[in-house]
């Protein structure tokens, strides 16, 4: 696949899986805290990846890690490396 040298510059998110209801595709929902520009208090904020599950391992409710990629579809952008938690 690829060298350990691109894999070290590409983004990694971890979150948990929201749907594996499609073939080879598992959606992740990565949540993160933002603070509000206005009111100062921190907020969450959450964002949806489509990744690529070659597999089909991830089932819902898994905490898996991502990874960029180059584009698979119209909206897979992500690679499952890697499930944290079953």
């Amino acid at each position: 696949m690829e060298t350990e040298k691109n894999i070290k510059h590409r983004k990694s998110v971890i979150g948990i899986v929201s749907s594996n209801k499609m073939l080879k595709t598992i959606t992740v929902k990565a949540e993160k805290r933002v603070k509000h520009p206005r009111y100062g208090k921190f907020v969450k904020r959450v964002t949806v990846y489509k990744a690529h599950d070659e597999e089909n391992k991830a089932v819902q409710g898994d905490k898996v890690e991502i990874i960029e990629s180059r584009p698979i579809s119209k909206s897979k952008r992500w690679r499952l490396t890697r499930i944290v938690k079953k």
